[in-house]
């Protein structure tokens, strides 16, 4: 009797770690999620910043 209960008391800790470590894995992606968007969000301000400065640099060579 020690050994199916010590089996299923075994299984049932397995299985809480496997679910603590989904629970980590999904707040760790979720976050990753985040960074890139702020990412991308940085890349295109500073696109944007760069197509100015384009724009200004051949409007002052077609002055010159």
């Amino acid at each position: 009797m020690f050994w199916p209960m010590f089996a299923i008391a075994v299984g049932f800790l397995g299985l809480t770690v496997l679910g603590v470590l989904a629970v980590r894995v999904f707040l760790e992606a979720e976050r990753l999620g985040k960074q890139v968007t702020e990412a991308a969000r940085r890349i295109d301000r500073a696109a944007a910043d760069l197509e100015q400065a384009a724009e200004g640099a051949a409007r002052s060579m077609d002055a010159v």
